[in-house]
């Protein structure tokens, strides 16, 4: 027997031992209610989408074309209409998750007003956007099985099995959620009640990175300072413990490195014994050789080997790493991330190139065989110009001609039609897998991209709307391409959660509910 009956069933000895009192309850009623608000808490969420996330990596392990994939959201409603369209077009949210990415918290979630990703943001912004996304994806669920629930009421009797089968086989919109926690927002102690928060929300992967929480910068910014790996692997422990208090012994923990950009430590870490973390660690600090004449005045000393060196100090007070050891210092985080209780590894790159990525990734594994990351497909990076310069530099380097282009200005609309560039989108629209397959990338995403979709619909609205297009601006690039490509937000009465209304009103009133869908519904010119 299908939950739907059950539950049918279940409601109607509830209200007959109830007697009288309950008679205007309906039992067909309470299971549609319950069939729609399949997650009472944030943390049955987290606990079912974190079993999804591990049987993923699991899958992922055996076959590496199963590798995952997710668009940052920053709001409930962009999410909701994302896992819509995919369900639409792709017939499955198997392998797709959403992102949440605190760049875009800062820019577009802060009552400050858009702020640089520097963490500077409302901690507690980032928890209320978890429940917001899958506040909205239950709507989107509440909202498809009352569609479900009026097309079985209308359904002829021959018909009535088909509908009640797709009822009994419904596939939620809710997904795993990585979250971003930045750098955890303060000491350990802070991260782990960020994490908390963030956890009884919904979200079951947490991504932590080891940047200095107080002078923390966009990955793909200048001027980042890491921490020694005891205070990051404190941080690490700390989230684990959150998901461990409240009952996720599955939780994911994704450990960001951003030391491939990273070129100042706040820190000298601590050190016990040559070899150790804290004197690896040191090792990559630029310094030189103590003499009698090359001390000043508050100069910091400490012993390298058999010698004392004083660290490279910048005005500020941070110590510079010596240049060039970026993937040696990623390689090492990733390591000690992993032996340390991270699950995923995410490593922060200047491009996207497949090669480079897979050579940190083929050290990482020498020391822990399933390593695996999660890549960010850094709308930061120019894709056009980064991807044609490597299909430049191979036919170059397969003694081709390359005479006809100047690399410096790949970017050019002149280039569009060469074969250069036809190579070059081909290597661009097989990334993901090909980077999956030879980089050990389980989880593609895009961190920012509805931030750059609602700019530019907007621009291309304002652009014909204010100009002399007037209303066919958006009739012929908005409405009209909505109906004719199946939009559900055409509807937006009902997206908003009209109909819902209605069949409650019904639930609660019965004959005297005042409904909104009647004849007079403008809705109803939209079929």
């Amino acid at each position: 027997m299908s939950n739907y009956r059950t539950d049918i069933d279940t409601a109607a000895s509830l209200i007959e031992n109830e007697g009288s009192a309950w008679n205007a309850i309906n039992p067909e009623s309470v299971a549609r209610m319950r069939a729609q608000n399949q997650f009472k808490t944030g943390l049955d969420i987290a606990k079912y989408t974190a079993k999804i996330m591990r049987e993923d990596m699991a899958n992922y392990d055996s076959d590496s074309s199963q590798y995952t994939q997710s668009l940052g959201c920053w709001h409930g409603f962009i999410g909701q209409q994302k896992m819509i369209a995919i369900k639409k077009h792709l017939l499955t949210t198997k392998r797709r998750y959403l992102y949440l990415s605190g760049w875009m918290v800062a820019a577009l979630r802060s009552e400050f007003g858009p702020l640089p990703d520097q963490s500077m943001h409302e901690k507690t912004s980032v928890a209320s956007l978890i429940a917001e996304l899958y506040t909205f994806l239950r709507q989107a669920d509440a909202r498809e099985l009352g569609g479900l629930f009026r097309e079985l009421d209308k359904a002829d009797a021959a018909d009535k099995a088909a509908v009640q089968d797709k009822i009994d086989n419904f596939e939620t919109h809710v997904v795993p959620i990585i979250a971003d926690i930045d750098a955890g927002f303060g000491n350990e102690e802070a991260t782990y009640l960020m994490a908390k928060q963030m956890i009884e929300a919904g979200a079951c992967c947490i991504q932590l990175e080891n940047q200095v929480s107080d002078v923390k910068q966009c990955g793909h910014q200048d001027g980042k300072v890491t921490v020694p790996h005891v205070e990051f692997l404190a941080k690490i422990n700390a989230v684990r413990y959150a998901f461990l208090e409240l009952g996720i012994d599955d939780g994911v923990i994704v450990a960001r490195t951003d030391s491939l950009g990273a070129g100042l430590t706040q820190k000298i870490a601590v050190t016990a014994e040559p070899g150790d973390l804290g004197d690896k660690y040191n090792s990559f600090i630029e310094v030189e050789e103590v003499t009698t004449g090359n001390l000043e005045n508050g100069d910091v000393v400490f012993k390298r080997g058999d010698k004392l060196v004083k660290p490279s100090r910048l005005p500020n007070g941070l110590f510079k790493f010596r240049a060039g050891t970026g993937e040696e210092r990623c390689v090492l985080d990733c390591i000690t991330s992993l032996q340390n209780g991270a699950d995923l590894l995410w490593i922060e790159t200047e491009k996207p190139h497949v090669a480079q990525i897979g050579a940190m990734v083929n050290a990482i594994r020498e020391v822990v065989p399933n390593a695996k990351l999660v890549y960010n497909n850094s709308p930061s990076f120019n894709w056009t110009l980064n991807f044609r310069q490597q299909i430049f530099d191979a036919m170059k380097e397969e003694g081709k001609d390359v005479s006809a282009y100047n690399r410096a200005d790949l970017m050019s609309i002149d280039y569009d039609e060469t074969e250069l560039a036809v190579q070059a989108d081909e290597k661009i629209r097989t990334f993901q897998a090909d980077s999956a397959r030879e980089a050990g990338i389980f989880h593609h995403l895009i961190t920012l991209p509805t931030y750059h979709t609602a700019a530019l619909s907007t621009d291309n609205l304002a652009k014909e709307y204010f100009g002399d297009q007037g209303m066919l601006g958006y009739v012929a690039n908005v409405q009209r391409k909505e109906i004719r490509q199946g939009i559900a937000c055409v509807k937006h009465q009902n997206m908003a959660g009209s109909d819902m209304g209605d069949a409650h009103k019904e639930y609660f009133s019965g004959d005297q509910a005042l409904k909104a869908s009647g004849k007079d519904n403008t809705m109803n010119q939209f079929g």
